[in-house]
Order: structure tokens, then C-alpha cells, then sequence
């Protein structure tokens, strides 16, 4: 199994599966752009009706994003904005916007970037071993705005706050009960019922689907957008020595105390 973004195609079904074979497919910066192409690419095929995206083997959707090349694509501050901004957000965007219905398949760990993912996508099917969460809190710095505003509109004020203050990881059935998934069954039948909903999707008119989506997303739509400013206020952390504690303890396999500064 390769890493990158993994493209197949049956019929009016595409599959696009996230592959970091060993570190339960968390996304490079790599893998975050080549993401962003591969679905807006997508988005424009008019013979496509349904997208259902996955991670590669059964181990994982997505543990994040991988962290352990934070040392060299996000170790400045402009670095940081560049790195969320341009590359993860832009992936999410692809996302977000593609036309055509999609479908996540989980199974595994769906954190960070993966839950983000997963969430932009219209539809969640895990199976009982998905585990979701943010757990940033250990590494010493918050959620980006835009990567916030990819999830908020789902998961709600209260579960995001319980997700990203305790930085717990929630099983299947509590991610489920908490409104963040669409069904939950055995990991054995996950596969096979993410499939049965992208034909079910497939089989409904494609120009339809396409203006559910697109009236529902209007009227979620954010009243006034974020300014530069404020934006740029979400890669402060990267000056604290929280974050570099954070980031030491990560790389070194033991747990941070954080001062607070």
C-alpha cells in the first residue's frame, strides 16, 4: 500500500482513500494537496453521482494530520498559516464544495484532520471501532477558525466544546448519540452499507442531489466572514511555550506539563 490519495472508480461511484500505511493514514502536507486536487477534479465530472471517501486498509480513517513533519513544513508562524490555510483548509474546502454527494467510510481512529474530513462529508457510516476526537490540547495549540467552522455546524457548540476542552477520543456509539455520525454498525458491515447508501445516492436524480446540497449549505452559510485578522490570531500558539512543550513531548512519547505561557 502507497501513501497519497488513493482514486478508483465503479461506475457512477468514486472511492478516494487516504494512505499513510504505519501511521493510520494521517495526511501529510502531500497528501492535503493532493486531496484538494483530486476532488475538485471530481466535483467537475459529470458522470459521477456519488463520492465515498475512506482510509486505505481497516485499520484507520485518519489519524490527522502527521504530525512528525510539523519540524519542517510547520515550524514558523507563517509556516503555520500557510500550512492550515493554503493546505488543509484547502483540502476541506474541496471537500465542503464538490457538487456531487459524498459519503465517509470509517473505521479506526477519525481524528483531527480525519473528524474534519469526515465531517464535510454529507453522510458518516462507522463502523463500531471508529474513535473520534480533536486531542490537540496536548500538543499545545487550538483548532484553526476555518477548520473550526468545518465542524462546528455539525457537531454544536457543546459537543465541540467537550471535544476540544477534554481532548478526549469518542467511541462509535457515543459519536453517533452526540449527532456526530449518520449510522453506526458492525466494522464487518461497514464497507458494504457505505456502498449500499452511495447507490442508493446514485440512484436518485444527480441534479437534485446537487441542489440539496448546494441550498443547504446557502442557508448554513456564516452571516459575515472572518477578517484577515481574526484569522491570523489562530496561529498565536505558535510563539508559546506550551506548544513547543507540546510538540517535544509528542516527538519524545511522554506526557507535557504545560506552564501556561
Amino acid at each position: 500500500m502507497t501513501q497519497g490519495i488513493l482514486l478508483t472508480r465503479e461506475g457512477d461511484i468514486a472511492t478516494v482513500a487516504l494512505s499513510n500505511p504505519g501511521k493510520l493514514n494521517a495526511l501529510t502536507l502531500g497528501m492535503w494537496d493532493e486531496l484538494a486536487t483530486t476532488m475538485r477534479a471530481l466535483s467537475t465530472d459529470e458522470t459521477l453521482r456519488c463520492i465515498v471517501i475512506r482510509g486505505a486498509g481497516d485499520e484507520a480513517f485518519a489519524a490527522g494530520a502527521d504530525i512528525a513533519e510539523f519540524a519542517t513544513v510547520r515550524n514558523t508562524e507563517e509556516q503555520a498559516k500557510a500550512y492550515h490555510r493554503r493546505h488543509v483548509y484547502g483540502a476541506l474546502r474541496a471537500i465542503g464544495d464538490c457538487r456531487h454527494p459524498t459519503v465517509a467510510m470509517i473505521k479506526g481512529a477519525c481524528a483531527g484532520g480525519g473528524l474534519e474530513i469526515a465531517c464535510l462529508c454529507d453522510l458518516r457510516i462507522s463502523g463500531k471501532s471508529g474513535r473520534f476526537g480533536v486531542p490537540i490540547n496536548r500538543l499545545g495549540f487550538p483548532i484553526a477558525y476555518e477548520e473550526l467552522a468545518a465542524v462546528l455546524p455539525l457537531a454544536g457548540k457543546a459537543v465541540m466544546l467537550e471535544i476540544l476542552l477534554e481532548g478526549r477520543m469518542l467511541g462509535a456509539d457515543e459519536a453517533y448519540a452526540k449527532g456526530l455520525l449518520t449510522r453506526v454498525v458492525e466494522d464487518a458491515q461497514a464497507e458494504d452499507e457505505a456502498y449500499a447508501t452511495a447507490r442508493r445516492i446514485a440512484a436518485g436524480a444527480p441534479l437534485v442531489a446537487r441542489w440539496n446540497k448546494a441550498r443547504i449549505k446557502r442557508l448554513l452559510a456564516l452571516p459575515e466572514a472572518l477578517t484577515e485578522a481574526e484569522n491570523d490570531t489562530g496561529f498565536a500558539h505558535m510563539q508559546t511555550e506550551d506548544y513547543s512543550i507540546g510538540m517535544k513531548a509528542f516527538l519524545g512519547k511522554t506526557k507535557p506539563k504545560f506552564v501556561g505561557r
